[in-house]
């Protein structure tokens, strides 16, 4: 995780310290349930319970000899223990305890995510109410389309954020297992009383058949979720972009005092940190695709996936917790030019108010085609020659159009009429 792109919270649930902290849980719940079955004495569960965390450094220092990370930190546990040491790590295999306390570290890291989309989706839906009946340009293509409202592009982010959010929750849910099954899956030393005792203490669920490790068919899906939410962030950041460029200045990151856009050009305020994110989405998506590929292990198991998700993982939840927190800031302290949204509504000389006219003429008994050909051969002339839209339409003769009725499809409010279903939705939506 480079820190530059890390959030302190996030950090923390994938350092050695708390993964260390989470491998003792798991090997000291496994002797307490050794207890439980009569097996292990209680004394061993104790000492178990009182040992010291295991020191990072001995740690790494043991893991030159042992060339074994998980064997490793079970022979330090296992010195430090009062009485009992033979009892640590009875029966199991390193991928008990590595994917089960994986599981516990992918639910923190997903309660993180799940968090920081929630405060997303507050910022985005307080801001689109905001901006509810503010008018602006509704473009496809890149060129004018109709009228819409600021706000309603924003409630439009809202709802992909709403279900983002569910996404996320069942990607969560499905990732947080754990395992205490043996070698191959067998339960062959450890019946299954030990898995179920340790996963529920851990609040964790029981993968139902593993092998050597818990099918990664499980991360490819949380690391889908988390690429399928980096894609949002950069369709909202790609929209940003756009806005802010000089000829459109509609909308435009906050720019802080002391800030430099360039530093060549004086003048320059970039949307910087939207053109980050659109970034951080890129390598969100390779890791997905990482996460894919890790799926089909050998047999019950091999390590290829190991060296990949030691990266992929923390990297990936760290870089979307990051992006969520940037985005909140960013639409948090959007600046809107409504002034500059009202001009640029003006500067298409009514030309998207053109599907309005269409209807209306087709109302009057015109064939779609002919309404059509009618209305586009006036929005070509305002197009080439200048002038308004509806000036050209008023003195078509073809237009067999009352004045008031033309004149009312040059409104927004005749474009917006039906807006408010929209936030209607929103109001009741909430996470």
């Amino acid at each position: 995780m480079i820190e530059r792109y890390s959030t302190p919270e996030m950090s923390a649930v994938w350092s050695d310290e708390r993964k260390l902290a989470v491998w003792k849980e798991v090997e000291t719940l496994v002797v307490e349930a050794w207890v439980a079955e009569g097996v292990a004495p209680q004394a061993a569960a104790e000492a178990a319970r009182r040992a010291p965390e295991v020191d990072e450094d001995e740690w790494l220092e043991r893991e030159k000899t042992t060339n074994h990370d998980v064997a490793a930190f079970v022979d330090l546990l296992a010195e430090s223990v009062e009485t009992g040491g033979e009892w640590i790590h009875f029966g199991l295999t390193s991928s008990d305890v590595l994917d089960t306390a994986s599981g516990v570290l992918l639910k923190e890291s997903g309660e993180l995510l799940l968090a920081a989309v929630s405060d997303l989706f507050t910022v985005v839906k307080r801001r689109s109410f905001e901006f509810k009946d503010t008018p602006s340009l509704g473009r496809t293509h890149g060129i004018w389309a109709e009228p819409t409202s600021f706000g309603l592009k924003l409630a439009n982010w809202a709802f992909e954020l709403h279900r983002d959010h569910e996404r996320l929750v069942d990607a969560v849910a499905g990732v947080s297992f754990g395992k205490i099954s043996g070698a191959v899956g067998t339960y062959a030393h450890t019946p299954p009383s030990i898995e179920q005792y340790v996963c529920s203490h851990l609040g964790i669920g029981i993968e139902p058949a593993s092998t050597q490790v818990i099918p990664r068919d499980r991360h490819a899906h949380y690391l889908s979720v988390i690429a399928g939410i980096g894609a949002t962030i950069e369709r909202f950041a790609t929209e940003i972009r756009h806005l802010q460029r000089s000829e459109v200045g509609e909308a435009r990151e906050a720019f802080r005092k002391g800030q430099k856009g360039s530093s060549a050009m004086p003048h320059k305020r970039n949307p910087i940190a939207s053109e980050n994110l659109t970034g951080v989405a890129r390598v969100l998506r390779g890791y997905a695709s990482a996460g894919l590929e890790n799926v089909a292990l050998w047999h019950e198991r091999d390590i290829s996936h190991s060296s990949v998700e030691r990266i992929i993982v923390p990297d990936a939840t760290g870089l979307l917790h990051y992006a969520l927190r940037r985005l909140t800031r960013i639409i948090d302290n959007l600046v809107v030019d409504t002034g500059r949204l009202a001009e640029n509504l003006e500067s298409t000389r009514g030309l998207v108010y053109s599907q309005a006219v269409l209807l209306s003429l087709i109302d009057t008994g015109m064939t779609r085609d002919e309404a059509y050909r009618l209305v586009q051969r006036n929005a070509m002339k305002t197009w080439d020659e200048g002038g308004t839209l509806i000036e050209h339409l008023r003195v078509d003769p073809d237009v067999a159009l009352d004045d008031d009725v033309l004149a009312e499809c040059f409104t927004i409010e005749r474009f917006l009429r039906n807006a408010d279903i929209v936030f209607e939705r929103l109001k009741e939506t909430d996470l």
